[in-house]
């Protein structure tokens, strides 16, 4: 086997960074403030100007991001929350940490992302079950949004409130508005592998809603009021860490630079891929922020398709083999009227390629060819 690439290359990205990564790590080493403090706000400021989010607010990870919306709209047993089968577990977790109920809906055969027919039935499926429709998880899967257009007016219609996870969509727009100002609240992740990612665990959550900012700030401080040891709100050790923000401060500079760089690179996957592949769609009013570039590849060769390509050297991914109405902790909860057909096939047709900013056309040029092989 020929020399490996890298899936994600976060050591190309420390060596661009050089000194300013380790400028910033020694501050906050010199001066000892290792939760919240000043490099959080100096990060939440970025954020919200990067945004325009009225409230950009550090947690400690995306999925702290998610609970913390939940928390604070009061989910709790016999609310439904609709959320789409074909996503990361954390998307469903925090609705099942607070007792509400998951109801699993299918997503969209182009975009991945959840099927505003599917949600419509998701919560026909909730009343007829007599549970409390309050809520929409919408997740913005391999870094292209969802159909907010169709999805918004859903929600609306039902008394509900929608809650994006941009976890893998971090630094897009859709249709002229930032990720991070669409719905009640944005929740996203920093994990490292992400487009924008931390050393270490870390998340945002982004609301324009002064009611909503003011109970998270408390409750990812263990509900503190005014005071410390005054405690107003059950709430739970969500903060971000001081370190995680002065890194995250350094690489959201470059971070524009690198998302146009990944554009580039999904292109040119896609056109050397024409016509030998199934390639993601590119969409000019919601681009993507490419966090995977994923094919689709037929079930009964896919196996093959991926042992072909570690053969010469290019490691592949799948993301997600299962959709979560098939996970054995989630398979007791309803899904959206038929079923989720969509997520089940497409879980077993995914495959991700190497995907990140510093990919090099050479590089490029090794994955297009084994892939191409490969078919």
């Amino acid at each position: 086997m020929t020399n490996p690439i890298p899936f994600i290359d976060l050591p190309a990205q420390r060596r661009r960074l050089g000194p300013a990564l380790d400028e910033a790590v020694a501050r906050v080493m010199d001066h000892c403030g290792f939760i919240l403090g000043r490099e959080v706000d100096a990060f939440e400021s970025a954020l919200r100007e990067f945004t325009g989010a009225r409230y950009a607010l550090g947690v400690a990870s995306g999925t702290d991001a998610l609970a913390l919306v939940l928390m604070a709209k009061g989910v709790r047993p016999g609310d439904a929350i609709l959320v789409p089968a074909f996503t990361f577990a954390a998307t469903a977790e925090v609705v099942v940490w607070l007792g509400a109920t998951p109801i699993f809906c299918d997503v969209e055969e182009e975009t991945f992302n959840l099927s505003p027919d599917s949600l419509v039935r998701g919560i026909e499926t909730a009343r007829a079950m007599n549970l409390r429709p309050v809520g929409v998880i919408a997740v913005d899967l391999y870094g292209r949004p969802a159909d907010y257009d169709r999805i918004e007016p859903i929600v609306a219609d039902a008394g509900m409130w929608l809650l994006t996870d941009a976890a893998q969509s971090f630094g897009t727009t859709y249709k002229g508005r930032t990720v991070g100002t669409i719905g009640l609240a944005t929740a996203t992740s920093f994990f490292p592998s992400k487009p924008l990612g931390a050393y270490g665990d870390a998340g945002a959550l982004f609301t324009d809603d002064e009611a909503l900012a003011t109970t998270v700030i408390s409750m990812r401080m263990h509900g503190m009021g005014a005071a410390a040891y005054d405690h107003v709100e059950i709430g739970m050790n969500g903060r971000l860490d001081a370190m995680q923000a002065a890194i995250l401060v350094e690489k959201l500079k470059i971070f524009p630079d690198e998302i146009a760089a990944r554009r580039r690179v999904a292109a040119r996957y896609n056109e050397g891929l024409s016509g030998v592949a199934r390639t993601p769609a590119i969409s000019e009013e919601e681009p993507s922020v490419w966090a995977q570039y994923t094919l689709r590849i037929a079930p009964d060769a896919r196996d093959g398709f991926r042992a072909a390509l570690q053969e010469r050297g290019v490691p592949t991914a799948v993301h997600y083999p299962k959709p979560l109405n098939q996970q054995p902790a989630y398979a007791r909860f309803p899904s959206a009227g038929n079923g989720v057909p969509v997520s089940e096939r497409l879980a077993r047709e995914v495959v991700s390629l190497p995907m990140h900013a510093y990919l090099d056309e050479a590089t490029q040029d090794r994955v297009i060819e084994a892939v191409r092989a490969a078919l």
